[in-house]
């Protein structure tokens, strides 16, 4: 059985990587080859924590998985992760654990890859501005896949807390030198919002993050934070101005996600409003972006998919490597 650390990860797999494994994952779900139920979720209500269970298997690919995923929002206070994580990778044909991977980081790729599939396929291809609203444990793969697929001049983050936004801002922008982006902290969801491109949500808010009155046309949104039926960051007045609303997988985000469950039990959408899963997209068989002035709304909340095909494909790259520890 292989161990593969975070360094391990790096070392072989990149954010533009996961974005093309999200894109596999997403056509698995819609062509229905990948078993994947609906997670199991068990609340830990003392520590506003959530223990979630992701397994998934896919026939073609001989390969299971299973994701542990906690989440508690609370770290973020104590410098320790907010979604600690292990993925189990399972050969499809023996049953054996091929490989223990760190599931806190493959969750940031893959979750930040969602992302990424979403603006790589749906956003204006003339993009200038982004702006980021959350910045704990998935927020710095969302940047680098908002910047990764776009070619971005600035983009603003926002949080509540800003000091930590400022440091966030500051680390990122070292770290993504390379993409030749301008990141800077702001003191407000309007001045990240303002004239914004692409719009990332990534927080446990249980209301709206941002002013849906404010977004600009052209603007492509992808709110990512909602995994319960109580959170809502997206605020339910930019719907009704969407021309498009996508989804990860829509089964998984009418199971969980307040952002669009919310709004269809006050009746400000209906399900005749749903574009479709995003998987469609990628396949050719459902339309995206038709011109500059649409706004689109992309809800995602992941999928088991996802995590076994990033899982997989960073086992085959160590392997070829000879990255990670063999144990046992």
């Amino acid at each position: 059985m292989l161990l593969l650390s975070r360094e391990d990860i790096k070392k072989v797999f990149s954010i533009r990587d996961a974005v093309e494994a999200d894109k596999k994952a997403f056509t698995l779900v819609v062509e229905e080859k990948c078993d994947s139920p609906l997670r199991t979720k068990i609340q830990a209500p003392k520590y506003d924590g959530c223990f979630l269970f992701m397994p998934a298997y896919v026939e073609e690919m001989e390969t299971a998985s299973l994701k542990t995923v906690n989440i508690f929002p609370h770290n973020i206070d104590n410098g320790l992760p907010t979604s600690p994580a292990q993925v189990l990778l399972i050969d499809g044909k023996t049953g054996v654990v091929t490989a223990v991977l760190d599931g806190t980081y493959v969750t940031q790729l893959r979750t930040g890859a969602s992302s990424g599939v979403a603006f790589d396929l749906l956003a204006k291809k003339d993009c200038r501005i982004g702006a980021l609203i959350g910045t704990g444990g998935q927020a710095a793969t969302q940047l680098e896949a908002m910047i990764a697929v776009r070619k971005l001049e600035e983009v603003r983050v926002y949080d509540l807390n800003y000091e930590r936004t400022m440091k966030f801002a500051e680390r990122m922008q070292e770290e993504l030198k390379a993409y030749g982006t301008k990141i800077v902290a702001v003191d407000s969801s309007d001045a990240a919002v303002d004239d914004a491109d692409l719009l990332i949500t990534v927080t446990p808010s249980s209301k709206p993050v941002f002013d849906g009155t404010k977004v600009k046309k052209g603007c492509t949104i992808s709110c990512v934070g909602a995994y319960q039926h109580h959170m809502q960051e997206m605020d339910p007045a930019i719907l009704p101005r969407a021309s498009k609303i996508y989804f990860d997988s829509k089964d998984a985000v009418l199971s969980e996600s307040g952002d669009i469950l919310i709004p269809l039990e006050k009746g400000i959408i209906t399900e005749d409003d749903f574009t479709g899963d995003i998987g469609a997209v990628v396949k050719g068989e459902l339309i995206g972006r038709e011109n500059d002035e649409e706004i689109i709304v992309y809800e995602t909340v992941g999928v088991g998919a996802q995590d076994l095909v990033t899982a997989k494909i960073i086992y085959e790259k160590a392997l070829e490597s000879g990255v990670g520890t063999q144990w046992g």
